[in-house]
């Protein structure tokens, strides 16, 4: 009887359950010393990750204030984290740390993963900060893996990864990390309701990078709220479109490039720069950083006849 209660208590100890426990607490140790717990909002502190020499990676949903944001580091300590940029669209931010703080902690810098390697159905922890100071891991299976995509509010993450539910808001801005350790990518209940994403590494980066220069990340502008209509066929016909479906003008801001450039309410964008226009992500894809303050050319439908606007783009309000 004895001997039977002895074996029960190794079990997590020996075998490949055993070896499995220890390969997940030796990732969730190596990651550990990067990871930050945020004080960005009431009550749930949210977490961070020490990406390069003070910076700090977070969730731009969990911070809900621009002053008094404190993390607290691997060591324990509280310190003062300004915040140095956000951008909404991929819910980033980053927060700045002195060196001394970073060096005094002795924070460490993740080492990133190949996401190329990731399967459906592969295990991955995300680690996080309780406000108390400890560090705190969670399982999850793979549940999405696909390619890039656009965030309902124009961010672009270089691939679709999401885990298999959603995660505790203390996880919030933590990393995803694979059982070896290495980053992932952010986790993020923001940009998805069924199922925590993963905000790609590579997408964390260059991100960053932005936010690091100009505190915000650049993106096209035209001033014009839209929605897809159908168009009708002899319209198709008048127009030469191969496409059904166009984008009609439902909104103008005034002094805008679209408003600048004439475009009116009931106009029905169907190409820019002659490709063509079928729903608000084929837009998206037109309005990167490196298209502001260029020309282009948009085809409209106006009236039952097809003509053309030149829109100088513009730069996205930080705010939006």
């Amino acid at each position: 009887m004895q001997q039977e209660s002895s074996s029960i208590g190794s079990v997590g100890n020996t075998g490949a359950w055993g070896d499995l426990s220890r390969e997940l607490a030796a990732a969730v140790e190596k990651v550990g010393g990067a990871v930050v717990a945020v004080h960005g909002r009431r009550r749930i502190p949210s977490s961070g990750v020490h990406w390069r020499a003070g910076v700090v990676v977070t969730s731009n949903q969990a911070l809900q204030r621009d002053e008094d944001i404190t993390v607290i580091l691997p060591d324990g300590r509280s310190v003062a984290a300004p915040l140095a940029g956000r951008d909404p669209s991929t819910d980033l931010a980053i927060l700045k740390l002195e060196d001394s703080q970073s060096e005094n902690s002795k924070l460490g810098v993740p080492e990133v993963a190949d996401l190329s390697t990731l399967k459906v159905g592969h295990a991955v922890l995300t680690a996080g900060r309780t406000s108390e100071g400890g560090v705190r891991a969670t399982l999850a299976l793979v549940g999405v893996v696909g390619p890039a995509w656009r965030t309902w509010r124009g961010g672009a993450l270089d691939a679709t990864v999401r885990q298999d539910r959603n995660l505790h808001p203390n996880f919030a801005g933590g990393p995803v990390i694979d059982y070896q350790g290495c980053v992932l990518g952010i986790s993020t209940p923001a940009l998805s309701r069924y199922g925590s994403v993963v905000i790609p590494a590579s997408t964390v980066e260059r991100v960053a990078s932005e936010l690091e220069k100009k505190g915000h990340v650049g993106r096209g502008y035209l001033g014009i709220g839209m929605v897809p209509v159908r168009v009708p066929q002899k319209l198709r016909e008048v127009a030469e479109l191969a496409h059904e479906v166009g984008l009609m003008v439902v909104g103008v801001e005034p002094d805008s490039p679209a408003d600048q450039a004439g475009v009116t309410l009931g106009d029905v964008l169907v190409a820019l720069d002659a490709s063509p226009l079928r729903d608000t992500d084929d837009l998206q894809a037109h309005l990167t950083a490196d298209r502001i303050g260029k020309a282009v050319k948009a085809s409209i439908i106006r009236g039952g006849a097809l003509t053309a606007a030149i829109i100088t783009v513009g730069e996205r309000p930080a705010a939006m």
